[in-house]
């Protein structure tokens, strides 16, 4: 007897939008199926583990098919089945669950069901014109049962002969959807979702190359892993089998092997198992590439991760997988909740335990890792307080000279000849070891250490530690002369009329070549006969906004701002003494025609720009041209 309806909805119209909205990503339903079936064979081994099921359980695979003449693709399982009246309960009446109800009734031996089955069932209308189930229940008095239905509210029910147990769900694939009658793009899919299920997932047979072609063997083609090295305990696994697993996870990564890496396995509170690897990464592409994996159970959910891990875990590579993260009913999407926070403390504090205990029990390698581990730890300090308290004991400074220092070591080193005439600890550092080399030995000679700060979140990070060292101030070695960077008595004034300045800073300009969005003030130091007499600095405060301004969108207005650039005149110099004595005597245009004449104080200007790395295109061919003039 055939057995017609409505699908039971509790607002009117709804079913279509269920099937044509509720779900993003088209090729999900594949793995909501096969999710399915995988859970209902999870099931006939629960009944079968306490004894409700006496039967032999056989071959418990899930089979995936393809009929291109029928146009049809098939899901086959052997497990729990399907009455007439689970049927009608589970697949008619939108939004009940039989999982819930069968993790009530075997909440202690519920053998890691994954989903729901029942609006899962539903993405299939995406992709198929009609949509059939062949079931039939693991109890062998009741009789098989076919449901049928085109995409719209109305189905048709009944009895059916099966010789076996399990369900058959059986898409006829519509026209617009025809790429999921393909071969490849099947095993594509396959692999992406279903790579690591508990169940063997069967998809055609294995091949062997044959007479100049693949043929089939008689082998089935299993494509997932049942037991992936996450779910297996650590203690008895090797280094190789966790290198060769990221290579599973990651095949086109094919150079460098991962730093390290945590194996996750944690039962209470909460269930979490997976295993996170710490990669080298040497560009940008490399933190886009290779993201983490999560699952539920098995079952592949997304790759993006950011309300799972911290923030800046994200950067690791790897598995999580855990039953108690809140999915929504197309399992795409995470739900904040009570228990996400805990994993997340969880992952962020085995993260910091794993680099503590390296850092204490090999601190050699530690250091030799350090510039790929350095972005993870500036990172995580920036965002994560409790991830700063934890870092502030091993994160490292790392001077010109290569030698690396945690923060208090290099507190220590540096507090007798840093340390200024208020009392603040004065760290000097440079953004680039070659362009700032002249300003480093000097620091040098003076018998001060220079860090070397030229990573990606450098200028931030240091920002942090301002905040967070008491009377500690980071100082670009070039961002004034040596001696004034550190002062260490007070300084003595410097007897100049304003006459004087107004006439030489005005001299001075004209020697100047116009760059763009560049502006020059000029100062007069006394620094002693031997210093050069022209110096340039950049102010540390002005500079360091502009470089976070590259970085946040937020301070956009600070990159808007022109570079603001010092020329420092050295007034003990013999050369610019004379200047200065001839400014208090002279007129101003007759002085700056002298100096222009002469291109005395035009080759020094000259020589201190391209020090700094401001001489370009035509002013700096001028300098050449001029410098073997007056050789």
């Amino acid at each position: 007897m055939v057995q017609k309806g409505q699908i039971g909805v509790t607002t009117d119209n709804i079913f279509p939008i269920i099937k044509k909205f509720l779900y993003s990503d088209h090729e999900i339903f594949l793995r909501e199926i096969v999710s399915n079936a995988v859970d209902a064979t999870q099931k006939l081994k629960t009944l079968a583990d306490v004894g409700e099921f006496k039967g032999e359980l056989g071959d418990l695979s899930v089979r995936v098919t393809i009929d291109k003449k029928k146009k049809t693709l098939t899901v086959s399982d052997r497990g729990i089945g399907m009455s007439a009246e689970e049927l009608d309960k589970y697949i008619n009446q939108i939004a009940l669950s039989s999982a819930n109800d069968f993790l009530d009734k075997y909440k202690d031996n519920s053998n890691a069901i994954i989903g729901h089955f029942g609006l899962g069932f539903y993405s299939t209308f995406m992709v198929a014109k009609k949509v059939e189930i062949v079931t039939k229940s693991h109890n062998q008095e009741a009789p098989a049962v076919k449901w049928s239905c085109d995409g719209s509210p109305e189905y048709t029910m009944e009895e059916v002969k099966k010789e076996d147990r399990g369900t058959d769900i059986i898409l006829h694939i519509d026209e617009d959807n025809k790429e999921f009658l393909e071969k490849e793009k099947i095993e594509s899919l396959l692999k992406k979702y279903c790579k690591f299920l508990p169940i063997p997932i069967v998809y055609g047979k294995k091949q062997e190359w044959k007479d100049g072609k693949y043929v089939d063997t008689e082998e089935d083609n299993v494509i997932n892993e049942v037991n992936p090295l996450w779910k297996q305990m650590p203690a008895g696994l090797k280094d190789e089998d966790y290198l060769q697993f990221y290579r599973t996870l990651y095949p086109m990564s094919f150079t460098d092997e991962p730093l390290f890496w945590i194996h996750l396995n944690v039962d209470y509170p909460f269930n979490l198992t997976g295993i996170l690897y710490f990669p080298k990464i040497k560009s940008n592409l490399d933190l886009q590439r290779n993201k983490i994996q999560l699952y539920s159970n098995q079952v592949y959910v997304t790759d993006s991760v950011e309300g799972i891990v911290p923030e800046f875990l994200t950067l690791l590579h790897g598995v999580i997988d855990s039953p108690d993260i809140p999915l929504n009913v197309s399992r795409s999407y995470l739900q904040s909740d009570q228990n996400v926070k805990k994993i997340s403390n969880h992952i962020t504090k085995k993260v910091a335990d794993k680099l503590e205990e390296l850092f204490k029990k090999e601190r050699p390698r530690f250091e030799e890792k350090w510039e790929s581990l350095k972005l993870f730890i500036e990172y995580g300090m920036l965002s994560e307080e409790k991830f700063y308290d934890r870092a502030a004991k091993f994160v490292l400074l790392k001077n010109s000279e290569q030698q690396s220092y945690t923060l208090e070591e290099y507190k220590e080193l540096t507090k007798g000849a840093q340390t200024d005439k208020n009392g603040d600890l004065i760290w000097l550092y440079a953004s680039n070891q070659q362009e700032q080399y002249a300003s480093i030995e000097a620091a040098r000679e003076k018998g001060y250490d220079v860090l070397l700060m030229d990573g990606q979140l450098d200028i931030h990070w240091m920002g942090l530690l301002e905040q967070k060292l008491e009377k500690t101030r980071f100082v670009r070695v070039d961002s004034d002369i040596i001696d004034h960077i550190i002062e260490k008595e007070e300084k003595s004034t410097l007897e100049m009329s304003e006459k004087q300045k107004e006439t030489l800073i005005e001299v001075v300009k004209s020697q100047l070549p116009v760059i763009e969005k560049t502006e020059f003030s000029v100062d007069f130091k006394a620094l002693g006969e031997s210093s050069k007499p022209v110096q340039i600095t950049q102010n540390e405060f002005s500079r360091r906004m502009k470089e976070m301004a590259a970085m946040q969108q937020q301070m956009a207005f600070y990159g808007e701002m022109p570079d603001s650039y010092q020329l420092v005149l050295n007034a003990d110099h013999p050369y610019i003494k004379e200047l200065i004595e001839q400014s208090e005597t002279g007129e101003k245009e007759e002085l700056k025609a002298t100096v222009t004449t002469e291109a005395k104080l035009k080759q020094m200007v000259d020589l201190a720009l391209l020090a700094g790395g401001l001489l370009k295109g035509e002013a700096l061919n001028n300098f050449v041209k001029r410098t073997f003039e007056m050789i």
